[in-house]
């Protein structure tokens, strides 16, 4: 029991002195990551180029390099690699995406994408620290863009009870005996 009271006065001085990133009590706190997602053309980030046969994606620029650097298994002269640099240097993501399916893949088309934000799943944190910590023992999991995100738990009574409770209750007056 008295591990708990413990417990529960040092939550208490962390709910207290926290930062609170601008977010109406009661709050608390998840992750939010980022993922991409495809969108129309002009409203996109990035350009990838899908492989049906192979049910792949790669970067259309990244993809371009790999060729250029003999990064890939295809067979390509250095006629090919050369006029590819050319395209690179000159012409549009179009006209690329023309050359890799002429000499690599005709099986090929480009998807545009753009980066989305995103509230991860299962995840609920009473403190930013714990959030934090959370990312740092699972970025495995996450992109290098995770970050912690406060919310509030708007209309919620009964976590406003709770949230008020654990910062305003007097743990000196229970008795641990």
């Amino acid at each position: 029991m008295n591990k708990d009271i413990q417990f529960l006065k040092e939550l208490q001085q962390e709910l207290k002195t926290q930062e609170i990133d601008c977010q109406a009590s009661p709050r608390f706190w998840t992750l939010m990551d980022y993922k991409w997602v495809v969108t129309a053309e002009g409203y996109h980030e990035r350009t990838s180029l899908y492989f049906v046969n192979d049910c792949e994606a790669v970067i259309v620029d990244e993809y371009v390099k790999e060729i250029i650097n003999d990064e890939i298994e295809h067979e390509l002269t250095e006629e090919q690699i050369e006029d590819l640099k050319e395209l690179q240097e000159y012409a549009s993501e179009y006209d690329l995406v023309e050359w890799i399916k002429e000499n690599i893949d005709e099986d090929c088309h480009l998807v545009y994408e753009k980066e989305e934000a995103f509230i991860v799943e299962n995840t609920m944190f009473l403190t930013k620290a714990e959030a934090k910590k959370h990312i740092e023992l699972n970025k495995h999991h996450y992109t290098s863009k995770v970050h912690t995100y406060a919310m509030t738990a708007w209309r919620a009574p009964k976590v406003e009870r709770l949230l008020n409770i654990l910062e305003t209750f007097d743990w000196e007056s229970i008795s641990t005996k």
